[in-house]
């Protein structure tokens, strides 16, 4: 009987940690396919003793001399995504490098953590652009959602030391050459929502010159480098508005500003209807020999 019981007791606990699922957390890779013509590096750490919060993916054309970046940063409400999905792979087979972030993530991390990976992201690409073989002089970047409110943050506020935050590697530029901003957040308080409250940590009173420093149109100035901002008119998340505004300023400051509007796009219109008005945009300010 004691043998019985113990071999059910045996069985149980295995069958209760099947449906648990494994204790740590399996390697991912990415999801979006790699062409057969370009070199993967992985999982590169570009802040000194930082995890797979702080690392990047690069994807280097092959036959391809000192191709210009274009650096992917993700959305998902400052509190999900990953660098895992691409929508920035077609890009390489256009003569173009490609890089996908992760940067902190809240909870555990409020802002400006955010945005300062971001700027140590592209600082340690340009310092390492001659290792990889990428032009460090020609840096895009191409965000959707949260990482539209980040790239465009690069765009406007690459001089801001402010937006550092903790980051103690500041040497170097964290500038872009050229931005795409997808639906992304441009002006703090949107309105009142969790997501904000969030990222924060605490609401427009409590935070409100947090927010100001987190908005891009507060950073807006002469010597921004090209936008193209895309936003559809449905969009219940963020409203289209957010992008009007940040494309109105830019226009009152003399910059190049090309804003798109998708008739029907929700928060997330399919970034591939896209992609050719991405590539023409980055092929025309990046500079690159297409393919």
């Amino acid at each position: 009987m004691r043998l019985l019981i113990c071999t059910f007791v045996l069985v149980l606990t295995q069958w209760v940690s099947a449906q648990a699922g494994p204790t740590t957390a399996p390697t991912t890779r990415p999801t979006t396919p790699v062409p057969a013509d370009v070199t993967a590096h992985r999982d590169i750490v570009y802040v000194a003793g930082g995890g797979a919060r702080q690392s990047l993916d690069l994807f280097i054309p092959n036959g391809v001399t000192k191709p210009p970046l274009v650096v992917f940063i993700h959305g998902g409400g400052w509190r999900g995504g990953s660098k895992e999905r691409l929508p920035a792979m077609f890009l390489t087979q256009h003569g173009f490098a490609v890089a996908s972030i992760n940067y902190r993530l809240v909870p555990n991390a409020l802002f400006p953590a955010q945005i300062s990976d971001c700027r140590a992201a592209i600082r340690f690409l340009r310092k390492n652009a001659e290792k990889y073989g990428f032009d460090a002089d020609r840096i895009g970047g191409w965000g959707t959602s949260a990482g539209g409110h980040l790239v465009a943050l690069l765009g406007t506020g690459a001089e801001n030391k402010e937006l550092d935050g903790d980051n103690k590697e500041t040497e170097g530029s964290c500038a872009l050459q050229a931005v795409v901003d997808f639906f992304g957040p441009t002006q703090f308080p949107m309105r009142p929502n969790d997501a904000t409250i969030r990222l924060f940590g605490g609401t427009a009173t409590e935070k409100k010159e947090l927010m100001k420093l987190a908005s891009p149109i507060t950073h807006v100035h002469a010597k921004v480098p090209p936008f193209l901002i895309m936003h559809g008119d449905a969009d219940k998340t963020v409203p289209i508005e957010q992008s009007q505004l940040l494309a109105d300023a830019l226009k009152a400051a003399g910059n190049n500003v090309t804003f798109v509007t998708v008739p029907g796009g929700g928060h997330g219109f399919g970034t591939a209807v896209y992609q050719e008005k991405v590539r023409t945009f980055f092929q025309t300010h990046l500079g690159n020999k297409a393919k």
